[in-house]
């Protein structure tokens, strides 16, 4: 493989972005790829590729070329050096790579390798979390597989199409997929391919969505007809799901505290065809109060750590800090506290995070059930998905529902 300067010079200048101006990589991984109209689909690859994975293994790498953050740019060619080395890569005669030292590097990484935090490249504080609270065996499989990349899988649209017709849709635009056992609304893909530009995207056909994720409005068990809420809505991947299981009829009502994704919701829902969505943003307690006792279903996807996700935000581990994590399990207990009360009696609720850790997930559902809001609700049953058995993205989801 032979290194081109002007992709590697859009990797640098990411990096940089990534690390020392604290941009998301997935923001910006899409300005970088906009940068070259020449550039074939191997050369977005090149680049989109490099940046994640030296991302991911910024902490083996770093400690590898012996450089710590903030990186200047010299540093960074550095890491980049030690990447291209561990790949197998010849390194060009460029200023940027003299005195490269190759032997020392493949030494330095055996070295490396033996220890968890370094081999996985992941922050001490997040090691010794997620030791403790899952043990060092579950841990360390945990970990190896969230720095594996991420499949694409896609949930088909029930409104529009089937699971079989959609696959055939894509196959006449040379994209290839293949059916997920046990998943009923997913295709994943063979080979990565940009299906945003597909006919059958811009017809609304399908959603980007792992697989772990397509489970949660399952798990809600809706049936048409039915007023469901979405507190956390976000840009509404499940919202339009839910909207979806309930074949248009009822209504979804998704909240969310910041007004500007439930607008890219509403570009989302137009586009699959779904019209039964209400938006409300969350901007003071009235919103909820107004709701009390009135949803036959409602669902909380909490915001969280997001640990069972690291594979599709790998940058999310240098930016976690130790109080966040304290405050936001705080800010679930205070979620389900308030938001429980939407639910009618007989009602069910959900409660979901792409977390891997029990303090964010069984151990909250444990203390709501013995609080005075949780008093009126049973445990149903709950679904805790690893990453390295599943495949697919680490999430929990309990299922709730309130007494008569």
């Amino acid at each position: 493989m032979r290194l081109h300067r002007n992709l590697c010079f859009a990797v640098i200048d990411g990096l940089h972005k990534i690390f020392n101006e604290g941009e998301y990589a997935d923001k910006v991984i899409q300005q970088l790829l906009k940068r070259d109209k020449r550039w074939g689909s191997r050369d977005r690859g090149f680049v989109a590729e490099t940046v994640y994975e030296i991302v991911r293994y910024k902490r083996l790498y770093a400690e590898i070329a012996d450089v710590k953050a903030p990186f200047d740019r010299d540093n960074l060619w550095r890491i980049f050096a030690v990447w291209a080395t561990l790949k197998g890569i010849k390194l060009p005669d460029w200023k940027y790579f003299t005195d490269t030292p190759t032997r020392k590097i493949k030494g330095r990484f055996d070295e490396l390798s033996k220890i968890r935090k370094y081999r996985e490249s992941i922050p001490d504080w997040i090691d010794e979390l997620g030791e403790k609270e899952l043990g060092a065996d579950v841990w360390t499989k945990e970990l190896a597989m969230q720095n594996e990349q991420a499949d694409v899988i896609l949930r088909v649209n029930t409104l529009k199409t089937t699971k079989q017709d959609l696959q055939l849709k894509l196959q006449s635009e040379n994209i290839e997929t293949e059916f997920i056992p046990d998943y009923p609304y997913a295709l994943k893909l063979k080979e990565r391919a940009n299906v945003f530009m597909t006919e059958a995207f811009k017809e609304g056909w399908f959603e980007v969505q792992d697989a772990s994720s397509q489970l949660v409005a399952d798990f809600l068990d809706v049936k048409p007809g039915m007023k469901v809420v979405d507190s956390c809505a976000g840009a509404g991947g499940k919202t339009l799901h839910l909207a979806s299981l309930l074949e248009n009829k009822g209504q979804v009502i998704a909240m969310d505290i910041y007004e500007s994704k439930l607008k890219k919701l509403k570009v989302r829902a137009r586009r699959n065809g779904v019209h039964n969505i209400e938006m409300k943003v969350i901007d003071s307690t009235k919103p909820i109060k107004k709701l009390y006792g009135k949803a036959d279903r409602l669902l909380i996807d909490a915001p969280c750590s997001g640990l069972g996700v690291l594979r599709r935000n790998p940058d999310s581990k240098w930016k976690l800090q130790p109080e966040f994590v304290d405050n936001i399990k705080k800010t679930q207990e205070e979620i389900l506290e308030q938001y429980s009360k939407m639910v009618k009696p007989g009602g069910k609720m959900v409660y979901a995070t792409c977390s891997v850790l029990p303090s964010e997930n069984q151990n909250q559902i444990d203390k709501f059930l013995t609080s005075e809001a949780g008093k009126d609700f049973t445990f149903v049953k709950d679904n805790k998905i690893l990453a390295y058995k599943s495949g697919f993205d680490g999430f929990y989801m309990a299922l709730l529902e309130k007494k008569k």
